[in-house]
């Protein structure tokens, strides 16, 4: 008795080809072209012996082929409306890249980054990614971003870091920004501070104004009442931290903590704090937001409110190819817990 002889491999060098898949799997190359595009019309017998065939002679679809069949890119782009200043110099970035890199890379999908200054890149972008990848990505979004509303209209699945407004309809993750700031000033309260200020963020971002919303709540809660004087806006940048604290300590040469919104602006704050001969925490206590590296090498080190930036950027990720899966549908908003981690600069 003898077996059926197989049909030879490829010669040394050449790649596999689909007729070779579909030869040495006894099956038609449409058959081939189904499971290699996920069709459920394919009988599991023959999904057996062409996912066998693809194993054994190391086939590798053509993506570009592929493209022109199912419309799909196998690409995901992740939009940050910044300059490349802020984007090597916030560690809350790469975080966020890091986390949306590891979930696209477990399915195979390639990571697009793209950076939008401006809105006339912004509306050049929308035409150009509805043509390129299969959905969209963005952080560090702004009240008038118009980007995330042309990409909707284009009908590319967006998912946001944030959200713009509290009535957001796209998809989207976010930290708990106003539980965590007051949680932070509460903290600061606690330890018995009173002429307690504040450096924000850019008040066009809804994280800056959640931040701004926990601190005046814990204040209020504690009968101690919001002075506005104590109230700096800055714009997530060191040189922004210094900046805002040279102006509070000319308004208010008596206060006895700051709560930043973030890490990158503490380390300002502390910066000037020094450079004018008062001590943290001695003098004044400062507290950040991100719990970032930043947080851990400043001296002294600083409390911060960590957010769970890297599971930020899988979570965004997620909802994408859920969205993806489900052709549009099922956006849905999550909502990441904060905590803070107390150092030695409260």
């Amino acid at each position: 008795m003898t077996s059926a002889a197989q049909p030879p491999a490829p010669a040394p060098g050449r790649r596999p080809t689909l007729n070779a898949v579909a030869a040495r799997a006894g099956v038609g190359r449409g058959t081939v072209s189904r499971v290699i595009n996920g069709s459920p019309n394919v009988s599991s017998r023959s999904r057996a012996a062409v996912e066998q065939a693809i194993a054994e002679l190391g086939y590798v679809p053509n993506r570009a082929a592929r493209t022109l069949v199912t419309r799909r890119t196998d690409s995901v782009a992740l939009v940050i409306p910044e300059g490349e200043d802020r984007l090597f110099s916030e560690p809350y970035f790469s975080g966020i890249i890091r986390g949306v890199s590891a979930e696209l890379t477990a399915v195979g999908m390639q990571l697009l980054l793209v950076l939008a200054r401006n809105d006339g890149e912004q509306a050049r972008l929308a035409s150009y990614l509805s043509a390129r990848v299969d959905g969209v990505l963005m952080v560090a979004v702004h009240r008038d971003d118009t980007l995330p509303d042309l990409l909707d209209d284009l009908g590319v699945p967006t998912v946001l870091a944030g959200q713009r407004s509290e009535h957001e309809p796209l998809g989207h993750v976010r930290a708990d920004n106003y539980g965590g700031a007051r949680g932070a000033v509460q903290h600061l309260l606690e330890r018995g501070r009173r002429v307690i200020a504040t450096i924000t963020g850019p008040l066009n971002m809804d994280v800056t104004r959640a931040r701004l919303s926990g601190y005046r709540e814990a204040l209020e809660n504690a009968d101690v009442s919001t002075d506005e004087q104590l109230i700096v806006h800055g714009d997530f940048t060191e040189e922004g931290g210094r900046t805002a604290m040279r102006e509070l300590l000319r308004r208010r040469p008596d206060l006895d903590a700051v709560f930043a919104a973030s890490d990158v602006t503490a380390s300002g704050a502390v910066l000037e704090l020094r450079a004018s001969g008062r001590q943290v925490p001695e003098d004044v206590a400062v507290i950040g937001f991100d719990d970032s590296i930043v947080a851990r090498h400043i001296d002294p080190p600083l409390t911060s409110v960590q957010q769970p930036i890297e599971e930020m950027g899988r979570t965004m990720a997620a909802l994408l190819l859920d969205e993806l899966a489900q052709q549009g549908k099922g956006r849905r908003e999550v909502v990441l817990p904060t905590q803070l981690v107390v150092r030695a600069s409260t």
